[in-house]
């Protein structure tokens, strides 16, 4: 009797677990779709402005194409970093820890491209899934993400007036320059 018992509680937790295992797949889906986006927006705005274009392009399209990808999948999406240049990026404990996380094991290593989180956790008594995948520096970021002695005038005059606290230069290509985080109700 235990047996069937036993055997009928799991059977009808296998949806439950099934969606627990597929979640994190979907959210790397979801935010593998958003940077390729972007980067293809600032390639075309350093090809019409130069990277002192793209600046504002970044601070205004990205933002856009993390709404538009979070009205479509459902998740909130949006980037975050240890070294944000908008202050809207600043990370949350959780993220704050994720990406301290990514940066040892980087340092140990592993291939920043590789590099994410998913966690199902309580959030003011509600179970949040949370997932961050980190945006490794590509070399088209240099321009504006660069060491400070390389950034030509024109990039550092713009980042001044749009990002007086800017922290987000002194990157190599392949650094973490932040992480793609996603968040969602189950």
């Amino acid at each position: 009797m235990h047996r069937i018992v036993l055997s009928a509680f799991l059977l009808a937790s296998l949806p439950a677990f099934a969606d627990d295992a597929a979640w994190p797949a979907e959210a790397r889906k979801v935010a593998g779709e958003v940077p390729p986006k972007l980067l293809a927006t600032l390639s075309a705005a350093i090809e019409k402005g130069g990277p002192e274009g793209a600046i504002a392009v970044c601070r205004d399209e990205a933002p856009k194409l993390a709404k538009a990808a979070s009205e479509q999948s459902g998740w909130s999406i949006r980037r975050t970093s240890l070294r944000p240049r908008n202050p809207k990026a600043v990370p949350d404990a959780w993220e704050r820890a994720a990406l301290e996380d990514f940066d040892r094991r980087a340092a140990a290593g592993e291939s920043p491209a590789t590099l994410e989180k998913a966690e199902l956790v309580t959030e003011g008594g509600q179970k949040v899934q949370r997932y961050l995948r980190a945006l490794p520096t590509q070399p088209l970021c240099l321009a504006c993400h660069g060491a400070s002695a390389n950034l030509s005038p024109a990039v550092t005059a713009q980042l001044q007036v749009l990002y007086p606290a800017d922290q987000a230069v002194g990157y190599r290509a392949g650094d973490i320059r932040g992480a793609m985080t996603l968040k969602r109700m189950p």
